[in-house]
């Protein structure tokens, strides 16, 4: 499930906590995975998020008719909503509704109210009443109907925003993708099921070794920088490039497999995202002068 870019960001972030507030060796790599399952746990939330929302589609239909001056269209709903194909393969993928029922609380918290309000916000909508009264009742358009939605309406929504960032400081980074997910397989309209966090062992091993190393090392990974940072003290270079570096090294020169252009290029790229606007130069130019001392006194012997 995880590549290894997100694996690094995760990696990372838990580097960043262990610097900052002098955390323990063993206590930062069990928050590494903490946060590395919370991937997971975040799929789910967002199915249960669309579990909820259709269940209280289905219940405000049936409020509507009670009322004591029912419209036309509350005694006749357009149920588009609750009865395509999207909702059918969601809701009979009875591993996935249990898993989802596990997170269910999240939604239903009274205080913030945030079924039935997404749910309003999303009826009002020109784009849910487009949809309802279109005649094409093919599935492409059932499911460029639930993309939209997530994309445009549900992740977007600052109170679910909000609500994500109450339960775990960590899954509003981890949104986008697995919104990617999520949406990835409404379009494909594949059988909606959970991947193991790593794609296999080796990505749990280069996790707890990126993490592990560069702590360890970090001493000599400051030398290092400073020694190859010309005209520049090493205490006004930006604390996230300087991290960037120190993983970057781990992998230069502790992980054989994998290739010195992908290492410089994921940094170089996460950089770009994740620090000040001149890292990307500098995190490029000092990384091209230590893999070049590296293969100079015999450090890494790799392409």
């Amino acid at each position: 499930m995880l590549g290894r870019r997100h694996i690094r960001l995760k990696v990372m972030q838990s580097l960043y906590a262990y610097f900052i507030y002098n955390d323990c060796v063993k206590s930062s790599e069990k928050k590494l995975l903490t946060s590395l399952k919370e991937v997971s746990d975040l799929y789910f939330v967002i199915y249960s998020l669309l579990i909820q929302l259709i269940k209280y589609a289905d219940s405000f239909f049936e409020d509507s008719k009670k009322k004591h001056l029912p419209t036309k269209e509350d005694l006749n709903p357009r149920k588009r909503f609750i009865n395509n194909l999207v909702i059918k393969n969601i809701l009979k993928n009875k591993k996935l509704n249990e898993k989802c029922d596990n997170f269910k609380y999240i939604w239903k918290n009274n205080d913030h109210r945030v079924i039935d309000k997404l749910f309003s916000s999303i009826y009002k909508s020109d784009h849910y009443k487009k949809y309802v009264s279109n005649e094409d009742l093919s599935v492409n358009i059932d499911k460029r109907f639930f993309s939209n939605l997530l994309n445009q309406y549900i992740l977007n929504n600052k109170l679910v925003v909000h609500i994500l960032e109450e339960k775990s400081i960590f899954w509003v980074d981890d949104l986008p993708f697995i919104a990617a997910i999520v949406i990835g397989e409404i379009k494909s309209n594949d059988h909606i099921n959970f991947k193991n966090i790593f794609k296999d062992d080796a990505d749990e091993k280069f996790a707890i070794q990126l993490l592990i190393d560069t702590i360890n090392n970090t001493s000599i990974y400051d030398e290092i920088i400073e020694k190859h940072s010309e005209n520049w003290d090493l205490d006004r270079i930006a604390f996230m490039d300087k991290l960037f570096l120190k993983m970057a090294f781990t992998e230069l020169l502790y992980m054989h497999s994998l290739p010195i252009k992908v290492t410089l290029n994921e940094y170089i790229e996460i950089s770009k995202y994740y620090s000040t606007s001149k890292s990307k130069i500098f995190v490029n130019g000092i990384l091209d002068k230590v893999v070049k001392f590296f293969k100079e006194n015999g450090s890494i012997n790799k392409l």
